[in-house]
């Protein structure tokens, strides 16, 4: 009877902290609960659940005291300063799969603010142990590991360099050839992380073969891994001309253009970010481009697009049309000019209006050979909407207006400008005025 009493006495100590500790992480999932669980003091509460002998107490209460530290960086500060990262560290090396994910949550929770906090993870010596769940068997222990890497990398080229010196890249691209898209997209997104900051920590990711396992998957058709797989090829691919002709290399022309008509938005912006990437280096990496039809698809996906979105492809043609008169005559060729012009008209952003008049300014020098493009340049609006840049304040297209300009007769330029539009308003009104008072 006494053991009895005993055990239920603690039966009712375990289910009162699975209560606590479940209702706790299902609050903290709610913004508004936040600010009164960290009162109630909630975090000194969760720590020594990390350490409790029931697994789905201590899983409980690194996923609640993860949702507390995704809130801010002063939660995600206060967990570092109650000294939680050790213990979710060790938690990484010793416990079941369901617990890493939710070590690996918390730890990213506190990594993803800031610098500074990515690196107090990294000190806690999360390192070692995340790149070790990366060869685990469960995929979302991998997934897990690898999102909280891609955190840590994201933020500077030290703290990048840190996650390469631990052995990440591998690992990372081994993940790449996993059966699972969740696993594929987070994989990628982290290689993105590491290449985007320096030519060498690009090269790292080249070095360990990423390339050629990510090139194949820009014909995949999920939207989520496509995005993430352009955007890492475009981050190896902007550093350097080795690092775009490896890019190249792995042939993904003609398919990346294929990526420009796809339904998501993002797919295709990424995917330009690509092409624009390759063509800004090399007149040969720029003539590659044409000659797999790449202006065509470009000036399709401007004339598809609006907003921020249509920024790379419109660069992309830039860049091809600044090497040679024979690709900017390209650029001219497959109609580039009206949609070049509505963005010039359309968009109110500075930098995409800067943009776009210095694409129109590339090609712009090979109109004074190219009679139909002069005529279609002005059928189309162009050079009023070029004028109109010209006298915009402080501005730095001018060189780029003139060079249009400089290839029509004067008064054909002073016909478009807007003071003499405004000239011949103000004449007109003054005429209407006039006949009013007879």
């Amino acid at each position: 009877m006494a053991t009895r009493a005993v055990l239920q006495t603690f039966e009712r100590y375990q289910k009162e902290r699975v209560a606590f500790v479940t209702a706790v992480a299902e609050m903290a999932k709610n913004p508004q609960n936040i600010e009164a669980l960290q009162q109630a003091g909630a975090m000194a509460l969760l720590r020594p659940l990390l350490l409790d002998n029931v697994p789905s107490i201590q899983q409980s209460a690194a996923l609640a005291l993860g949702r507390l530290a995704n809130y801010s960086d002063d939660l995600a500060e206060a967990v570092v300063q109650n000294e939680i990262l050790p213990q979710l560290v060790y938690s990484l090396s010793e416990q079941n799969r369901f617990y890493k994910q939710a070590a690996a949550f918390c730890l990213r929770a506190v990594a993803r603010h800031s610098p500074e906090l990515a690196q107090s993870v990294i000190d806690s010596g999360a390192l070692d142990s995340l790149v070790t769940c990366l060869e685990e068997f469960d995929p979302g222990v991998k997934e897990a590991s690898a999102w909280t890497l891609g955190y840590i990398a994201g933020h500077n080229a030290e703290l990048a360099q840190q996650v390469v010196d631990a052995g990440a890249v591998p690992l990372l691209v081994l993940c790449v050839q996993e059966p699972e898209l969740s696993l594929k997209r987070i994989a990628a997104s982290a290689l993105s992380d590491i290449s985007k900051h320096t030519p060498e920590l690009a090269q790292a990711v080249v070095d360990a073969g990423a390339v050629q396992y990510l090139a194949p998957l820009v014909i995949n058709q999920d939207a989520k891994l496509k995005r993430q797989v352009c955007c890492a090829l475009s981050q190896i691919a902007k550093h350097s001309v080795d690092l775009a002709e490896v890019v190249v290399g792995a042939e993904i022309f003609p398919k990346i253009l294929t990526c420009l008509k796809f339904p998501d938005e993002f797919v295709k912006k990424h995917s330009a970010t690509v092409v624009r990437e390759v063509a800004k280096h090399t007149p040969e990496l720029a003539q590659l481009v044409v000659g797999n039809g790449g202006v065509g698809a470009l000036v399709d996906y401007i004339s598809d697009s609006t907003g921020n979105n249509r920024l790379p492809g419109i660069m992309a043609l830039g860049y091809i049309a600044a090497f040679s008169e024979t690709l900017a005559l390209s650029v001219v060729a497959e109609k580039a000019l009206p949609p070049l012009v509505s963005a010039l008209n359309e968009e109110p952003e500075d930098h995409l209006k800067s943009a776009t008049a210095w694409t129109l300014g590339q090609v712009g020098k090979v109109l004074a050979n190219d009679a139909a493009g002069r005529a279609q340049f002005v059928h189309s609006g162009g050079l009023a909407a070029v004028q109109q840049m010209a006298e915009a304040p402080g501005s730095k297209l001018k060189e780029a207006v003139e060079i249009i300009n400089s290839c029509y007769p004067e008064e054909i330029v002073k016909y478009y400008s807007p003071s003499y539009s405004q000239q011949l308003l103000e004449k007109l009104e003054s005429m209407a005025a006039t006949t009013t008072a007879y």
